[in-house]
């Protein structure tokens, strides 16, 4: 099952906290891109990693020609069409920034939108999105929308203060564009809050066609309220898997203790973590490497300065 997604890139802040290093890369069959980012730093406001650092927020880039990406070439060699990065921030430091590349043809799309609030306003507006080659209409509507908080899939996440998921995006689920999505193929959706400096909400929407998942499958974890560790241990709070469906709540008291596994270390640093050896992650492992998903994501979700919740993404 080919996905939406296809590299993820993980960039910190060298030594000197001049540049920004690559910390972990997943490529999958993008090898070439791969090799080419190896040895790769980015000083303040070069390249896309180093824009998102200047601009503090997330970024959408559509298209790398004529742009300040700096691996056009090699990038479409191996297919990747678009490029999303989301910075990580503890309060006004960058901790990370977590670099997402997708790839579509004629016949797989799905949607990846960015929304934004700046008070005192109360609506959330498009500030940008990538919808591959079959979703003209789809961003027409989208272009046309204001949300306030609690209305549609980026308002819910708003509201809530982290990640939000649909698993089916038809009439009755809430999903203020259920028509357009349907006519496009777009069949699920999550959300979750990025940071960026300031005082502006930014929600990023990743939403899947039905041939192309934008991933294979996805998680969420929170603190466990009930944990006196600081930082707190973790408990699965929902997920969905294209291959088995709506993942169960987890048994009581399974959870992760901060600093162990990949999700863990997100608790405990507060950066992104990638993860390539699945049979070897407590909790997760077994199930995961059993499906025959090769790749983990974790993400933090940071609100108020503190983390909300893990976001995590297996292909």
């Amino acid at each position: 099952m080919k996905t939406f997604i296809r590299a993820t890139e993980v960039w910190v802040p060298g030594p000197d906290g001049s540049v920004l290093e690559l910390a972990a890369g997943a490529y999958g069959e993008a090898v070439r891109f791969g090799v080419q980012s190896q040895g790769v730093r980015f000083a303040y406001g070069k390249g896309l990693p180093g824009r998102c650092w200047q601009e503090g927020r997330p970024i959408v880039l559509r298209q790398f020609e004529n742009s300040y990406f700096q691996r056009t070439e090699a990038a479409h060699a191996d297919g990747l069409t678009c490029g999303i990065a989301l910075p990580i921030f503890a309060g006004d430091f960058l901790t990370a920034v977590l670099v997402i590349f997708c790839g579509d043809d004629d016949e797989h799309a799905g949607a990846i939108e960015l929304w934004h609030n700046a008070p005192p306003s109360v609506d959330m507006l498009l500030a940008d999105g990538y919808y591959g080659r079959t979703g003209d209409t789809f961003e027409t509507v989208a272009r046309q929308v204001s949300l306030r908080r609690g209305s549609g899939l980026p308002g819910l996440s708003w509201q809530r203060g982290g990640p939000v998921f649909m698993a089916d995006l038809g009439r009755g689920s809430g999903f203020l564009r259920a028509d357009s999505a349907q006519r496009v193929g777009i069949n699920r959706g999550f959300a979750f809050p990025c940071s960026g400096r300031g005082k502006d909400t930014w929600i990023m929407a990743f939403l899947s066609a039905l041939g192309t998942p934008l991933v294979r499958r996805f998680e969420i974890w929170e603190p466990d309220q009930d944990s006196t560790a600081s930082p707190p241990r973790l408990l699965r709070s929902g997920g969905f898997c294209e291959q088995t469906g709506m993942l169960a709540d987890p048994l009581p008291g399974l959870g992760l203790d901060a600093g162990h596994g990949s999700i863990g270390q997100v608790a405990l640093t507060g950066r992104p973590a990638l993860s390539e050896k699945l049979a070897d992650e407590p909790v997760v492992g077994t199930e995961t490497a059993a499906l025959g998903l090769t790749l983990m994501v974790a993400v933090p979700v940071i609100n108020a300065g503190k983390l909300g919740s893990v976001v995590v993404w297996y292909f």
